[in-house]
């Protein structure tokens, strides 16, 4: 892993959308795993993206950056534009987007409700818009793979982070859900520090406060020198987590294994622990 440069806060508010709503410059782009909430209602002119179906093929796998690129083409971003997301997946479209080198990625923390709790409405209104000829950059500054990560384990200054709950890691089930359908094996990778992500995250879905957070990782003997690779199951958490230790935190070198546990509890190869 390299060290990369500090990455500023990027948290917008809904008065911040708000005042950008009709910015041609700006793309907002709701991602969750359902489409139902989009569909009863959403930001003004907000498109969606499936975190499963637009950003995971149908094993779960993360998809390739000429499908993130086709995604993007799909959306009507050009490479010039700001992208705003928000939603349950938020975090994980915002490194996504900035692992691929998308230069302004803006993202509204938190439930989306935040919209409708400043006294503004949903629409209805699905946006069509023009198809882009974006061209993805070709990097993946802020992911590792499976390989990398079994390279890591019990590695001095390095540390893989779970941030799954406690019965993902302990292996008493797959899915956050506790759902046995497409479930592989159970437990975590060897040597992973468990931090589930409400040590970083308050009830209410945002960021606590820069000294818990730091307190959690300085307990564990994690440093800003240390090199981390969060994970969780499809991403989200540890985009979370991620973006708490680049953005909020000032640690240099994180990624995020993007394959998670869909991709090492279903692999043949992987060593588990439970």
């Amino acid at each position: 892993m390299n060290a990369a440069k500090n990455l500023p806060d990027a948290r917008v508010d809904a008065d911040w959308i708000a005042s950008h709503i009709k910015d041609s410059s700006v793309t907002l782009i709701e991602i969750d795993v359902s489409a139902k909430a989009y569909n009863a209602g959403h930001i003004p002119g907000a498109i969606f993206w499936n975190a499963y179906t637009d950003l995971r093929h149908s094993d779960y796998l993360p998809v390739g950056a000429a499908e993130l690129q086709n995604l993007l083409r799909k959306s009507g971003v050009t490479s010039e534009m700001t992208i705003m997301v928000y939603g349950y997946g938020a975090h994980l479209g915002y490194w996504l987007l900035k692992s691929h080198g998308h230069e302004t990625v803006r993202l509204m923390d938190g439930p989306r409700e935040q919209w409708t709790a400043t006294g503004r409405n949903w629409s209805t209104d699905v946006p069509n818009p023009v198809a882009s000829q974006y061209m993805l950059a070709a990097q993946d500054a802020f992911s590792s793979s499976k390989e990398d990560v079994q390279g890591m384990i019990r590695q001095a200054n390095q540390m893989i982070v779970d941030t799954r709950s406690k019965a993902e890691y302990d292996g008493e089930r797959f899915w956050p859900s506790g759902a046995t359908e497409g479930a592989g094996r159970s437990g975590h990778i060897p040597g992973a520090v468990h931090i589930p992500i409400e040590l970083l995250r308050t009830d209410d879905g945002t960021f606590r406060s820069t000294d818990e957070m730091l307190r959690v990782m300085r307990d564990r003997g994690i440093t800003r020198e240390t090199e981390i690779v969060t994970y969780c199951t499809i991403g989200n958490r540890a985009s979370q987590a991620w973006y708490a230790l680049r953005h909020l935190l000032g640690y240099q070198d994180v990624r995020v294994y993007y394959g998670s546990w869909t991709e090492w509890g279903k692999a043949s190869d992987t060593p588990i622990e439970t």
